[in-house]
This record gives structure tokens, sequence and C-alpha cells, in this order.
């Protein structure tokens, strides 16, 4: 017959096991989420700005220049930078 004490410690260690695996999903469940809705955001934003500047065009009347353009890009590329150092250290407390 096998010793109780032994048979405790390699069900704890199988539930140990069994719980890290969930836990692992889980976060990739998670973090997939979090990219699907950072993607669907970056999305979103675009055109928002689309809209936004179109409008600006149809009301101003004058086509919007290539520095205004290109500052605008520049600047959503600033922030798609910050949200991915963002996600990066969120994703990095998370392990």
């Amino acid at each position: 017959m096998t010793n109780p004490v032994t048979h405790a410690f390699f069900v704890g260690r199988a539930t140990a096991e069994a719980l890290t695996e969930k836990l692992a999903d889980s976060l990739t469940d998670l973090l997939s989420v979090i990219a699907k809705f950072d993607a669907q955001q970056r999305q979103n934003l675009r055109e928002f700005v689309e809209t936004v500047l179109a409008k600006a065009q149809q009301q101003s009347g004058t086509p919007q220049t290539t520095e205004d353009i290109q500052e605008l890009i520049d600047n959503l590329r600033a922030e798609i930078a910050q949200l991915k150092a963002e996600l990066q250290k969120y994703r990095n407390q998370s392990n």
C-alpha cells in the first residue's frame, strides 16, 4: 500500500501543475483579448481621424498640407508606441 504522505505529495504536485497550466491558458486568452481590443481601438482611432480630417477639409475648403498630415501621423505613431510599451509592461508584470 502507498504511504499516505507520499500520495498527498504527488496529489499536491499534480494539482499545482494543473493549476499552472490553467493559469497559463487563462493568461494567454487574456492577452489575446487585450491584443484584439488594442487592434480594434487603433482601427477606431484611424477611422475617427479620417472622419475629422475629412470634415475639417470640407468645412475649410482647403486641403490639408503634407506637413499637417505628417505631424498627425507622427503623433499617432508616438501614441501607438506608448500603448505598445504599456502593453509590454503589463505582460511582463503578469509573468
